[in-house]
């Protein structure tokens, strides 16, 4: 049974969906439908106003690739030598945008928190204030899934249009999107993914952009064709490499399933299995990393410092649950529950959290 935080268990009817005869999405115009289709389903997940106009509008891309190319397509998109980009970071995303920066040749700003704590707000207000302040764009992560933290990512965004309205937000919400409300309508790059609360196989990174976002995008010279939103703002004349056909045709019947289902009660529904996951962590002496008020519904983190790798192996070999360990430094110290997309359910929950008992 798979609990991790990504790629999460893929329900039936997508993987039926995936068996079927391939379109050839170069030359068949039922692909074209297809991608149509999926692009305005995921504008409802984002949460987007298809009637908005002017610095409300946004327009939603898929591409070809697994999530993390969502995040350096939007650096690559928006940075350019001398490109100066504070990263307001508390874990290994929101860090690792930084690196990204650096490698299109931007200057980024690391602005940081210890990855048990909330985004550093009050330096964020010190980055920002700062005499040599002159920022282009900010990054930040409203999940950091490796602890499992939901972000107060509009508490961010306040303090960056109070200080410079100009200045091009771009939030990785890849661990929240579909389980969570996030607030697309402030952000101009908002990332998403196919394998995270959509339940379907990684593969696609999804991206709603802002008409600023486009239009700086614009007036910078490409460093990628690939790590590129711009080639996919108009595919009426077709796309800019081959598309990943049946990872769309997946995504497009996980977000059927989703839609169908209704936002309100997904989120419930993540809401209902991530309390339940917690109730039972602290019936067995578990702490939550960094805490249940600052835990989003789509991951619980636990602490069991020196014993996650062995915890997962004997979970893996005598339960048929996998779960995740930490990242990074985190490593042997913090398992991961992922009760996120057709995972969270809370007998999925009940399920786990008895095997968990057991190995325990």
């Amino acid at each position: 049974m798979l609990m991790t935080p990504g790629p999460t268990a893929v329900p039936e009817p997508v993987r039926e969906a995936m068996s079927r005869e391939l379109i050839n999405p170069d030359v068949d115009p039922a692909f074209r439908e297809i991608y149509d289709r999926v692009t305005e389903r995921l504008a409802t997940a984002y949460g987007i106003d298809p009637d908005a106009s002017g610095s409300d509008a946004r327009d939603v891309v898929v591409l070809g690739g697994e999530g993390i190319l969502g995040l350096e397509a939007a650096v690559a998109s928006l940075v350019e030598p001398g490109t100066e980009v504070l990263c307001l970071a508390n874990g290994l995303y929101g860090e690792g945008f930084a690196d990204f920066v650096a490698s299109y040749g931007g200057d980024p700003t690391v602005v940081a928190a210890e990855h048990d704590e909330p985004l550093p707000l009050d330096a964020l207000d010190e980055a920002l204030a700062a005499d040599d302040a002159d920022f282009d764009v900010a990054t930040m992560v409203h999940c950091e899934t490796p602890t499992g933290a939901l972000n107060d990512v509009d508490a961010a965004l306040d303090r960056i249009e109070a200080a410079d309205a100009e200045i091009l937000t771009v939030v990785d919400a890849v661990s929240s999107l579909g389980g969570v409300s996030v607030p697309t309508e402030r952000i101009d790059v908002c990332l998403g993914a196919s394998q995270k609360c959509f339940s379907a196989p990684p593969g696609l990174a999804t991206a709603a952009v802002s008409d600023r976002a486009w239009a700086a995008m614009e007036a910078r010279e490409p460093h990628s064709l690939y790590a590129n939103f711009l080639p996919f703002r108009d595919v009426s004349d077709g796309f800019p490499y081959t598309h990943l056909t049946t990872e769309v045709v997946a995504l497009d019947e996980a977000l059927g399933l989703l839609l169908d289902e209704g936002l309100d009660a997904v989120r419930e529904r993540h809401a209902a299995a991530a309390a339940r996951c917690r109730e039972r962590g602290a019936e067995l002496g578990l702490e939550t990393v960094p805490g249940p008020e600052r835990s989003s519904p789509t991951v619980t983190a636990f602490a069991v410092p020196g014993r996650a790798e062995s915890l997962q192996e004997r979970l893996r070999e005598e339960h048929d649950v996998l779960l995740a360990t930490g990242l990074g430094d985190g490593a042997s110290d913090v398992l991961r529950v992922g009760h996120m997309g057709h995972s969270a359910r809370v007998d999925r929950v009940e399920e786990t959290m008895d095997a968990l008992a057991a190995v325990l």
